[in-house]
């Protein structure tokens, strides 16, 4: 683990700041929901995904690309809910207090 954040600090850092900006964003462009059914089966995908990380089941590159993908979506994650509260806040400071 320390190894992919001492090699790839760059990507990482790149995925953070990308969920920073698309955080931004999303809290001025409001998209069409993702349907429930969709959001469970994305779920259970991420679970998997992650069940299988930490079991150690994908050996060799592909666990390694597995490891990495995952670490960069979860920082891309923290940056979106970072970015979207921030853009929130400064937002509503604009508004008159009721």
């Amino acid at each position: 683990m320390a190894y992919l954040a001492t090699f790839f600090w760059g990507w990482l850092l790149t995925s953070l700041l990308l969920g920073f900006a698309m955080g931004w964003i999303a809290v001025v462009h409001r998209g069409p929901a993702v349907s429930r059914r969709l959001a469970l089966w994305l779920s259970v995908l991420v679970a998997a995904l992650l069940a299988a990380a930490l079991a150690r089941i994908v050996p060799g590159r592909y666990g390694y690309w597995l490891d990495l993908g995952l670490i960069m979506f979860a920082l891309y994650l923290i940056g979106c809910a970072i970015g979207s509260w921030l853009r929130d806040w400064v937002v509503s400071r604009g508004l008159p207090r009721a």
